[in-house]
């Protein structure tokens, strides 16, 4: 719950621009991605940058940050134009970015990630030593005590993945640091550390852009907000002054009232299970960033959405992956019921057989072929269903895609666009259409809105209600208690690898769901 509004550094209301955009313009191949846009951000200040999917903010970063080396229009730093035309450029003048998908390297050590490319060497030998003590006080900084300096960054999760972005920006000399959806992957919690490291920055001088699709963060931590929207600047606004209404009418061009509302589904208790969960445990693994589960139980009935709460490291990804056969059999005991009969998948292949499909957490990693075709990555799950006589039916296949693209309103143009092209709310729908094509009896949803605007996002809740209208069973782990709240008949709260609470999401709040989540052992019998 937001109970505060971000202070501003003592002066910056005043202070003149330390950054200044405009006129800014920038084209791509029968796209014009930004036209006549200008953004301005004083010493100290934290200015939030809101659009739907496909508004241009990406673009526009992407330009402060020198991944695009061409453009319209001028930057200014100190009331003085510079050339910033490669990542080196803006870093050289005090310009850090964060990106929505992070910039790491897997293999490699945490403190070699964030130091790479400025190594300090002795006589011609690395300073390890130095570089891992330096790391772990970036690390503390950002509340991250239990990750290694030392380790690689593949064994820990993409809310931790994203922490470690932080301290990488914290070591540079930054005077404008941009965030691109900087808690997409954190609970409340892990938010509340991320806004205090960034209250702490601005009280340096530090200016902060903002972007994310959380308007109730916006509301606690931003100075003023930048709306864009179809590559064209809309308008500029104090956070203390703007409604939320007002917000989302400049990003989507039409008031909240036409926005859909929540659809609850009809109560299901006489109904048998659908799927079952009984004392399900997994071993932890950290070189894989796999954490334990301790015994937990949860039912899902048929039309029924369950959501899965809890804070980073309670088990909700690695309680979505057991159920779908992720995980070597030795390392998962209890026991899984599918309408009632036992449910082992030794393989996620297995598991679609079975009419379980898994919605991952990171839809450019897990789920999806960048480089390849809307029509390639909606089809991929389901080729069996083409096939004949080992002959791949196109003409099938196509109708069959083109259906529930047209039926998700998945924006394309054309089936045969590169999945990579579309922006993430779109990339979502392709992903839930390629297991809605399986026909799917139980749907594991893990993040199903991350990175995704508030327009995209209610198409979403929409998908996921009508899929539960048809009798489907979903259970939807998410880092955002609002849309647990939305979205789920009962909320199943989990914590260090135990259920420690199941609510009534139409009776419950969010300091509820939150005590549950912070729970040392289970308030109920699991």
């Amino acid at each position: 719950m937001i109970t505060t509004q971000n202070t501003p550094a003592p002066g910056a209301e005043q202070a003149p621009a330390v950054l200044e955009m405009r006129g800014i313009g920038k084209s791509f191949p029968g796209v014009r991605a930004l036209d006549d846009v200008g953004i301005s951000v004083r010493k100290g200040e934290v200015v939030a940058l809101l659009g739907e999917n496909g508004a241009g903010k990406s673009t526009l970063i992407n330009i402060l940050s020198g991944v695009f080396a061409s453009y319209d229009g001028e930057i200014l730093l100190d009331g003085r134009p510079v050339p910033i035309h490669t990542p080196a450029d803006a870093q050289r003048l005090g310009i850090s970015t964060i990106h929505q998908e992070l910039n790491l390297v897997p293999d490699m050590s945490v403190a070699d990630n964030i130091w790479l490319g400025r190594e300090r060497a002795t006589a011609g030998w690395l300073d390890r030593g130095e570089a891992n003590v330096r790391a772990a006080d970036l690390l503390r900084r950002v509340g991250l005590t239990r990750v290694s300096p030392r380790r690689p960054v593949r064994q820990y999760r993409v809310a931790e993945q994203q922490l470690i972005e932080v301290a990488k920006a914290l070591s540079l000399d930054t005077r404008v640091l941009i965030m691109d959806e900087p808690t997409s992957a954190l609970a409340d919690a892990e938010v509340r550390r991320l806004f205090d490291v960034i209250r702490s920055l601005t009280a340096e001088g530090v200016a902060v852009v903002y972007i994310s699709h959380r308007l109730e963060e916006l509301e606690e931590i931003a100075d003023r907000v930048h709306v864009l929207r179809d590559g064209r600047w809309i308008g500029e606004r104090s956070m203390q002054d703007v409604r939320r209404d007002e917000l989302i009418r400049m990003m989507v061009g039409r008031p909240l009232a036409e926005l859909p509302e929540r659809t609850v589904a009809d109560r299901t208790e006489a109904r048998t299970p659908r799927l079952t969960v009984r004392g399900l445990t997994v071993r932890a693994d950290s070189l894989a960033g796999r954490v334990a589960l301790r015994g937990v139980d949860l039912e899902v009935r048929p039309g029924e959405v369950v959501g899965l709460a809890g804070l980073m490291g309670a088990g909700r990804t690695e309680t979505l992956e057991a159920v779908f056969g992720a995980y070597a059999r030795h390392d998962v005991g209890g026991e899984v019921l599918l309408d009632g009969s036992p449910f082992a998948p030794r393989t996620p292949h297995e598991a679609i057989d079975h009419g379980v499909a898994l919605v991952a957490e990171d839809r450019k990693t897990q789920s999806l072929v960048l480089g390849a075709s809307v029509r390639f990555n909606t089809s991929l799950a389901a080729l069996r269903a083409f096939a004949r006589g080992g002959w791949l039916r196109r003409a099938r296949e196509r109708h069959d895609v083109g259906a529930e693209v047209r039926r998700l309103g998945v924006k394309t143009p054309g089936l045969g666009t590169a999945v990579g092209n579309l922006s993430g709310g779109n990339q979502q729908k392709v992903v839930l259409a390629k297991w809605l094509l399986t026909g799917p009896r139980v749907i594991l949803l893990d993040e199903p809105t991350r990175g995704i605007d508030v327009g995209a996002k209610s198409e979403i809740y929409e998908i996921v209600g009508a899929l539960a209208a048809q009798g489907v069973a979903v259970l939807v782990a998410s880092s955002e208690l609002p849309e647990l709240l939305r979205m789920s008949d009962r909320i199943v709260v989990l914590c260090e690898g135990r259920v420690t609470a199941e609510l009534d999401a139409a009776a419950t709040t969010q300091e509820e769901i939150l005590t549950a989540a912070m729970a040392r052992r289970a308030l109920v019998n699991p």
